[in-house]
């Protein structure tokens, strides 16, 4: 990823987008509703991420900086922010009326809930960053800025989309059950590592790093990508934590009652 003219507005549309959530955050508070202060914490971690991905300083070579932007802008950056529940907030925030009636056909509207659809979402990620990694996309990028902004919204976007289908925290159209999500998780954890293992052996096409470069980058890339993968596997654990509870829950009320009684 290189630094286009995408990148300060949309560093500075993340600074922006971190106020407004602590302010709604704070708002909900202020009117007595529940919002758990975790949250605000992950949306500004996620934020950070994102920034610090896009204008921040990054060490090593070429290749390794460019490994180190994609973890922190299409990856790290995403999970947290969908980890934070945003589109919730923003619902929570709204009153009734045009305006979140209009958000929510959006949220459940058919091409949301294809695009949110978790092979669909992890298809369009992986398949990003293999086009990106393994034609000539990427030598064509450094020599065209504009495409290359675009390609760092892209990541930006397609990361986010994955993450939230995984996630599935926030009311979104359809039901995706833990299973599939797992499943897709799995796969496309273990499409990254392939892509990160191949460029270990062969840079992109058209590029000419330094060997050392090159390999310190693709660490970086495998195990940094198992490092998100972790942090979404917990968040899907969690969920199936909870939900095996209520479940037992609602068996333990059921069983307390008497048979006659029901």
């Amino acid at each position: 990823m290189t630094a286009g003219p995408v990148a300060p507005p949309l560093a500075l549309g993340c600074v922006l987008a971190a106020v407004a959530y602590a302010v709604g955050a704070a708002r909900l508070r202020r009117r007595g509703d529940a919002w758990p202060w975790r949250r605000d914490s992950v949306f500004a971690a996620g934020c950070a991420a994102v920034v610090w991905g896009l204008a921040g300083p990054v060490p090593g070579g070429p290749f390794t900086v460019h490994a180190g932007r994609h973890l922190l802008v299409a990856m790290a950056g995403p999970a947290l922010l969908a980890a934070a529940r945003p589109l919730t907030l923003v619902l929570r925030l709204l009153p009734p009326g045009g305006p979140r009636r209009g958000l929510l056909r959006v949220a459940h509207s058919p091409a949301a809930g294809w695009l949110l659809f978790p092979p669909v979402a992890a298809a369009v990620d992986l398949g990003g960053l293999w086009l990106l990694h393994r034609t000539n996309l990427w030598a064509a990028a450094h020599h065209d800025p504009l495409l290359g902004g675009l390609l760092e919204l892209h990541m930006l976007l397609a990361g986010l989309l994955f993450a939230m289908a995984v996630c599935r925290l926030d009311p979104v159209r359809g039901r995706c059950g833990l299973p599939l999500r797992a499943v897709t998780l799995l796969a496309a954890g273990a499409a990254h590592a392939a892509l990160a293992k191949s460029l270990y052996v062969t840079g992109p096409p058209g590029t000419s790093f330094a060997a050392a470069d090159l390999r310190a980058g693709a660490q970086l890339m495998y195990y940094g990508g198992d490092v998100v993968e972790v942090f979404l596997a917990l968040v899907l654990a969690v969920q199936w934590y909870a939900t095996t509870g209520r479940r037992r829950a609602r068996q333990a009320v059921r069983d307390a009652v008497p048979v006659g009684a029901r």
